[in-house]
């Protein structure tokens, strides 16, 4: 494929409500830093350029010099983060992280990233069995699918739709880094993971 891989644009979604941690999802605290700090400064160690997408109404910590994008207020489903960032990425490759995952690091990034796309439009991990679209590499070719089943799909589950992709799957042995916290219990877990040198502080 002719397109430029060498740069792509970091970025991390947050535009998740957060229902069942009581809300405020990216300001929750973890260790004495909100939970969007952790795939922010993981994805800053890996890329040159790294952004936040975010609704209008979703409240994020300081953020620094972190651009913020907004992404349309519907529908509420990660798909409308990933291609809001290719929109306005153009024709720059997205590598698309949520703003739910402490345990990830730059090295983890940086291997699916610079993994050989094999032709394909994007390159996901898979661990456990599962594919993991929220930590993926999305080229610009993936822009008009996936915002075509956005528009047709629009409560579709994500991995299915990333799925029809046909992506390069990159098979990842390690379950730990995709540790999303939705709950307060998850919350404990991931900070005894990284208490114990399991996972990484970044």
């Amino acid at each position: 494929m002719s397109v430029d891989r060498a740069a792509p644009i970091g970025v991390v979604l947050a535009g998740g409500v957060g229902r069942r941690l009581g809300g405020g999802k990216a300001t929750v605290g973890l260790n004495g830093r909100p939970l969007l700090d952790y795939p922010v400064a993981a994805l800053r160690g890996a890329f040159g350029e790294v952004v936040v997408v975010a609704k209008k109404s979703t409240e994020l910590p300081p953020l620094g010099d972190v651009a913020i994008w907004i992404e349309p207020d519907e529908p509420r489903h990660p798909l409308a983060g990933i291609v809001c960032a290719l929109e306005r990425a153009e024709t720059r490759a997205v590598f698309a992280c949520a703003g739910d995952l402490p345990l990830v690091d730059a090295e983890l990034a940086l291997a699916v990233a610079g993994a050989d796309t094999e032709g394909a439009v994007a390159i996901v991990p898979a661990a456990g069995g599962r594919l993991q679209p929220l930590f993926a590499l999305y080229l610009p070719q993936a822009r008009a699918p996936l915002s075509l089943a956005l528009a047709q799909r629009p409560s579709a589950p994500l991995t299915a739709t990333v799925a029809a992709l046909a992506p390069r799957v990159l098979e990842i042995a390690d379950e730990r880094p995709f540790f999303n916290v939705n709950v307060p219990e998850d919350l404990l877990t991931a900070s005894a993971l990284i208490d114990s040198g399991d996972a990484p502080a970044s």
